[in-house]
């Protein structure tokens, strides 16, 4: 049976590599896929990897109809046999709903990849649709870690090095760009509860030597 499988973690934990592989074990078998992105660090209609692979995707832009999309794509002859879905958190509800009528109308498998909470630890609207209409959910087995070494389960935005709290809901930066601009950092609870990135925490760890003083 088709199935609506939404493959949940933090940012920096595999996602899009999966995504792509997943997409490529398929193609091999003959079986053609559509990818939908969205607001992929490589640019629009892009699926990339922080491992450097970079693949064509459908912009899933607002308001778009993604299983209007895929019917037009068949009755004009397109194979479709599979969808792959990735940065699913940025979608809008309603465009979750037309995932799950993709799966039950057209009796496709669809992979939805997405980050599950923001940098607040709120809900994205997508992850938690998702949450209420997948068939599964599956939590990638490959864990980002936090700078102190623990599992990292939160996503922290930072400006300038110093952990936000307060913004826009989707601001698309990187967990690898340079500390002055809007960049991101996985941390495990604790550490995000104390709002210490590893700039802070490091910051914090370094003190002047101290002269030893003698008499005399």
């Amino acid at each position: 049976m088709p199935e609506l499988v939404f493959f949940s973690g933090t940012m920096d934990c595999g996602k899009s590599t999966l995504a792509l592989q997943i997409g490529h074990n398929r193609s091999a078998r003959g079986l053609q896929g559509v990818i939908f992105t969205r607001d992929d660090r490589a640019g629009e209609g892009k699926l990339s990897s922080r491992l450097g692979l970079v693949t064509e995707a459908v912009e899933a832009a607002p308001g778009m109809d993604l299983h209007a999309y895929l019917v037009d794509q068949m009755s004009k002859g397109g194979k479709v046999d599979y969808l792959i879905v990735d940065e699913a958190q940025f979608l809008a509800p309603e465009q979750i709903d037309q995932l799950a009528r993709v799966v039950d109308d057209l009796d496709l498998d669809v992979f939805a990849f997405g980050i599950t909470t923001d940098f607040r630890t709120k809900l994205f609207p997508g992850s938690q649709r998702l949450i209420e209409l997948a068939d599964r959910i599956e939590t990638l087995q490959v864990e980002a870690m936090c700078w102190c070494g623990a599992r990292a389960t939160h996503n922290a935005r930072t400006v300038g090095g110093e952990m936000v709290v307060e913004g826009e809901q989707v601001v698309v930066g990187d967990v690898n760009r340079p500390a002055a601009e809007v960049g991101y950092e996985v941390l495990c609870r604790r550490h995000h509860r104390r709002r210490m990135t590893s700039a802070s925490a490091y910051a914090a760890a370094i003190s002047p030597d101290v002269l030893p003083v003698t008499s005399g």
